[in-house]
């Protein structure tokens, strides 16, 4: 696995401050004293009196990006819960620290002596923290062991996850998330299921039967998965509500179907994380062995690989630039995690979180960004125990522009109003049609009675802003529209005025905005 050394930046404590926040009156003839200037300022408080924040906590601040030069300000370093805008962060960290070749490598060991096509002794998966691993990967790490000419193992099968510790949920995630996708069981073996890569989950698709009335189909991906059912989900009248939902007992991998679906309305699916993951990817690759023609005598468990055990074959991820897309973009809060633990073992042989944010914390200060009391404890932004300020996180916007991991680090941020999942991710339908669109580059971050954004704006005039919003403690009506309409000003909207934007076409799953207006999590 490649790493990348840190840099040891010269830039004292005391710069970086002062690139923040004002220190007097600007000089005359500066943008912060134009009338242009007054006028962003004007406009922005408007914006932020609006009766949707009444009773919230806001922080804004917004500079440019090259010169540091604050142009507005509201209590920049007020300690707020940033959501999933703190995924900047922990991307920023990632790039630096394991650097932008880091690859995660699945193996599969011998641990015994072999004779023949026997493996006398146990065959060991052991998990390399890939949050990417696909069921077609563990087929063809199956196909390679079959392909050496291994036709038997007279041991068990062991499921490896001792790269990591095997702490599963970050500090103070809620209990009630435990069967939702966005807060799976993180593990150092674990399996996803399609290309957003949700690791530690599968997919439940739930077909309707052939009328009203009849039960609906239900079959999991991948099918060994080692998943049970019991309730079911009914077929409704055609045109009707999807109500369907997809639950899990805690402690297990029991999943309760209830609700329904319309008749005709066609496939659905809901994706679940499960119970001790390392165990659901050996299950699916002991059936990928069965497949290739290698049996296996004893029971899949849990287990260590031996000292001296004997490689058979490998399988690595894409390096951690190709990464970088998936995780921000679509806010993917697993893969946010494996880095987190990934940086703890790499730097200071400890995956866990309170290693991989120590040296998160590490890298900050280094950089010069560690202005206040923040506080990070694990890589998603997760846990209400995050506190962080949009003067670090403008400050973070404005250093990433001179790092030689910048432009994969900007590529990987949404884009507003482009419809393109792949491009637009969680802002895929935000402030389209507005002058924002296309051009503002940004991290969202939602939660129950938190809304966020972080980013770039690149202004028709060729000037490019960093800024940040983060607003806490609203109830009902969520903040949403009013912190598009600042990022839509910053953009040269003089009137600061959100058009109707058409739907993005096709369904989108995004999470995030599920917990900003469901109150999900």
């Amino acid at each position: 696995m490649l790493t990348l050394p840190v840099r040891l930046l010269s830039v004292p404590l005391a710069v970086a401050l002062a690139a923040l926040l004002p220190a007097g009156p600007a000089p005359a003839g500066s943008p912060r004293t134009t009338a242009e200037a007054r006028s962003l300022g004007s406009d922005l408080d408007g914006l932020l009196a609006d009766v949707r924040l009444a009773g919230a906590q806001v922080s804004a601040l917004v500079a440019d990006a090259a010169t540091g030069e604050v142009l507005y300000q509201r209590s920049p370093g007020a300690l707020m819960l940033p959501a999933s805008t703190l995924k900047t962060v922990t991307a920023a960290a990632a790039l630096d620290l394991l650097g932008p070749g880091h690859r995660f490598t699945t193996e599969v060991l011998a641990a015994g002596p072999r004779t023949g096509g026997r493996i006398d002794g146990d065959l060991v998966l052991r998990g390399g923290g890939d949050p990417t691993l696909l069921p077609a990967d563990l087929d063809a790490l199956a196909a390679r062991v079959a392909g050496a000419g291994v036709t038997e193992v007279g041991g068990a099968l062991l499921a490896d996850a001792s790269r990591w510790d095997g702490v599963p949920l970050g500090p103070s995630w809620a209990w009630d998330d435990q069967a939702a996708y966005y807060s799976p069981q993180i593990s150092a073996l674990t399996l996803t299921t399609d290309t957003d890569y949700d690791p530690g989950t599968v997919r439940v698709v739930l077909t309707p039967g052939e009328a009203a009335g009849r039960p609906a189909a239900v079959r999991v991906v991948p099918a060994e998965a080692p998943v049970r059912f019991t309730g079911q989900v009914a077929t409704g009248a055609a045109g009707g509500a999807r109500t369907a939902a997809v639950d899990r007992t805690p402690g297990g991998n029991e999943l309760l179907l209830s609700g329904s679906v319309p008749a005709g309305g066609g496939a659905s699916e809901e994706w679940i994380a499960v119970d001790r993951p390392a165990l659901v990817a050996g299950a699916v690759f002991a059936a990928a062995l069965a497949r290739h023609g290698v049996t296996v005598r004893g029971q899949l468990a849990e287990g260590r690989a031996p000292a001296g055990a004997a490689v058979l074959a490998g399988h690595d991820s894409a390096p951690l630039a190709d990464l970088m897309a998936p995780f921000l973009k679509l806010s993917n809060n697993g893969i946010a995690e494996h880095l987190v633990k990934e940086i703890g073992k790499v730097r200071a042989e400890s995956g866990s979180w309170a290693a991989g944010t120590d040296q998160v914390r590490g890298f900050l200060q280094r950089a010069g960004l560690e202005p206040t009391g923040a506080r990070q404890v694990d890589g998603s932004g997760l846990s209400r125990h995050n506190l962080l300020t949009t003067g670090r996180l403008t400050a973070l916007l404005q250093f990433a522009r001179k790092q030689p991991w910048f432009d994969t680090w900007y590529r990987a941020l949404p884009v507003a109003g482009d419809a393109r999942r792949a491009v637009g991710g969680t802002l895929a339908n935000r402030m389209r049609g507005t002058a924002a669109e296309g051009r503002v580059h940004a991290k969202t971050g939602s939660m129950t009675g938190v809304d966020a954004l972080a980013g770039y704006v690149e202004r028709a005039d060729g000037r490019t802003l960093a800024f940040a919003v983060l607003v806490n403690n609203f109830n009902g009506t969520g903040p949403r529209p009013v912190i598009d309409a600042f990022a839509v000003r910053l953009a040269g909207d003089d009137g600061a005025a959100l058009r109707t934007a058409p739907a993005a076409p096709g369904p989108v799953r995004d999470w995030e905005t599920a917990c900003l207006t469901d109150a999900g999590c």
